[in-house]
């Protein structure tokens, strides 16, 4: 930091400070106060005025004392200090704070009554900053309100949902270039306004952490500069809210952090981290804060011990409807996190009474995709067969969903197609074809792909070039397999993939007892074998290990017959899958390369079929 700098931005903001204040602010002792400002005062940066107390304007006077105030050429000093901007992080989805973030970004969650990236830009406006710039991600439309109430500007980052924080500050690079500017995240709160007119040195906001941690511990020398960081300590100084980058700070980091983005392997990188990596290389300090004026909340528990109006009114769907199924008040719900996010819906883990249950929370656009009578009226007719999660709670009309956690479970391993593993999933599968159960409603792929089709018809020749021609060859498909009417039809899960199998641990060995096959939306009356093409184009198989899932399946060589159908079906689901998220990515929703991999299935499969004389005649 600039002392002297400092010590006129301290006379600029407050033209009555004492020494002791200033030594203070400048956190040295007041001999070196002393020094500072008679330096200020020598180089006329500084020039004393009289204060006599009692009403007299001569210096020394009665009572008076020497006092200064800035010059102009002090305010000239410090206009290389002056801040452009901030830019606020606000792109994130905020898994720790499930499940209040499922409806609203964390930055838009109240504390103390005050929404917390509207207290952040508050105290910019306060401080003078007023070109404020928020990269936005999830539910980016939620934060629109705020280019009206505070003509903030938004900037889209749309690698949030597969890219970690080093990403949003590339998509955001501009705004740092050349200029003085505050970096901040959505989700601060800060007491005491800690952001000025001018900065004196590029700084990150740092308070000290009590016993062990697992923040990102600092070595600050004599100076305040940073000089080493390291993750996890015990009693430390820690990288803890907003920072701010002064234009030389940033063009020599600036380079850095464009070449670790275009570096492979970095996708989930913060761009703290090479800060890190370089801190060597760049120049800059800790701005220490006393306890108890930066906050950042992990989670809703710590909300809730800061902010004791979530403990029992958090104004959330799914916490008022756990209250709600189990009797009881929202304190009572514990040890809350967010599970991995499916490609349909969001689910978190939570406890009550000492066990732990599984909230699903509908995703975006689902109630157009998902009949959620279907789904529960399937729950009711497999229940007997003893195969699915145990479920507590069933809401036909909007889909929320609470079942029992089942503690140390994890998702079938499908990497080897005719291992033991994936031999007692297809056990399940083959329980569930043979029992004989029937339900109301068909599993129609033709009529899913129509009817994915005309929700995202307008968006087909921007995504796919030959979209006509491959709808062409999966009409070829549809209309063969419309043919074969003396196939089985059976009650299959359609979305029988290896993340809906779960592998309890209670025994060494998994067996039919040991599996639970869980969230059944999809699943209607079909030909078997679409549950094994299904589970083939999910686990991105090729087609060499589709014809060993096929043998694993049916313990056995299969027929000609049997292979054609089932990269029939592979074509037609990769197509369907592919529309579905063309659909869902109209909502905001992206899933990366599946879209690609899906439609590339099903042009292979179909021509894998028109290639092979045997299958092309066993498909008809």
């Amino acid at each position: 930091m600039d002392r002297i700098g400092l010590v006129c931005r301290s006379f600029l903001e407050d033209g009555d400070i004492s020494q002791r204040g200033l030594a203070e602010v400048l956190q040295v002792s007041l001999g070196s106060v002393n020094k500072l400002v008679a330096e200020c005062a020598d180089r006329g940066l500084l020039e004393a005025c009289a204060d006599s107390g009692d009403g007299s304007s001569e210096k020394g006077a009665g009572r008076g004392k020497s006092r200064y105030r800035l010059t102009e050429a002090g305010l000239s000093y410090l206009e290389p200090y002056r801040m452009d901007g901030a830019v606020i992080f606000a792109a994130g989805f905020g898994s720790r704070f499930v499940p209040l973030t499922f409806e609203q970004p964390k930055g838009l969650v109240e504390v103390l009554g005050e929404r917390m990236i509207e207290r952040e830009i508050c105290q910019l406006h306060e401080a003078g900053i007023t070109d404020i710039t928020i990269v936005v991600g999830y539910l980016k439309e939620k934060f629109e309100y705020l280019i009206d109430k505070y003509d903030v500007k938004l900037l889209y980052n749309p690698e949030y949902l597969t890219k970690n924080n080093l990403s949003t500050y590339w998509h955001a690079r501009e705004l740092f270039r050349g200029r003085n500017m505050y970096l901040l995240v959505s989700d601060n709160w800060i007491r005491d306004n800690i952001f000025h007119r001018y900065e004196c040195g590029s700084w990150y906001s740092s308070v000290f952490m009590e016993g062990p941690t697992s923040e990102w511990c600092l070595d600050i020398n004599k100076k305040g500069r940073i000089t080493d960081v390291r993750v996890g300590g015990h009693d430390a100084w820690v990288m803890y809210g907003p920072a701010c980058m002064l234009r030389d700070f940033t063009e020599a980091f600036l380079p850095m952090a464009e070449a670790d983005y275009l570096a492979p392997g970095t996708e989930q990188n913060y761009w703290e981290q090479t800060l890190v990596h370089h801190i060597g290389e760049l120049s800059i300090d800790a701005n220490c804060q006393p306890a108890d004026r930066v906050y950042e909340f992990e989670n809703l528990e710590e909300l809730r011990n800061f902010d004791p109006r979530y403990r029992n009114h958090s104004d959330n769907r799914a916490m008022q409807l756990v209250a709600e199924v189990f009797g009881i008040k929202e304190s009572e719900i514990s040890n809350i996190r967010c599970l991995k996010a499916g490609m349909t819906n969001q689910s978190f883990l939570f406890e009550v009474a000492g066990k732990h249950y599984i909230c699903r929370v509908p995703g975006q656009g689902t109630e157009k995709l998902i009949n959620r009578r279907q789904e529960h009226a399937v729950y009711a007719a497999v229940a007997p067969l003893r195969i699915t999660e145990k479920v507590i709670y069933f809401n036909e009309e909007t889909g929320y969903k609470i079942s029992e956690y089942y503690e140390g479970a994890r998702n079938a391993d499908f990497s080897d197609p005719a291992g033991p593993e994936v031999h007692a999933c297809m056990d399940i599968l083959q329980k569930l074809h043979r029992s004989g159960i029937t339900v109301d409603h068909p599993f129609d792929i033709a009529e899913r792909i129509d009817f994915y089709e005309s929700l995202c018809s307008h968006m087909q020749q921007n995504l796919f070039e030959d979209y006509d021609r491959v709808r062409g060859m999966m009409d070829e498909l549809l209309s063969a397999l419309k043919k074969k009417t003396e196939r089985p039809k059976v009650l299959a899960h359609i979305d029988a993939v290896c993340d809906n199998f779960l592998i309890l641990p209670h025994q060494a060995e998994a067996g039919a007892r040991d599996i639970r096959l869980i969230d059944w939306e999809y699943a209607g009356m079909a030909d078997p074998l679409l549950d094994i093409a299904m589970s083939s184009i999910y686990a991105y198989y090729d087609e060499e290990q589709t014809d060993k899932l096929l043998c694993t399946y049916l313990q056995r060589k299969p027929s000609a017959e049997e292979t054609a159908v089932t990269y029939a079906y592979a074509a037609l689901g990769g197509f369907l899958w592919a529309l579905w998220a063309v659909f869902k990515s109209m909502a905001g929703i992206e899933f990366g390369d599946y879209t690609i991999k899906m439609y590339r299935y099903a042009k292979g499969y179909y021509r894998r079929i028109k290639g092979d004389a045997e299958l092309k005649e066993a498909l008809g």
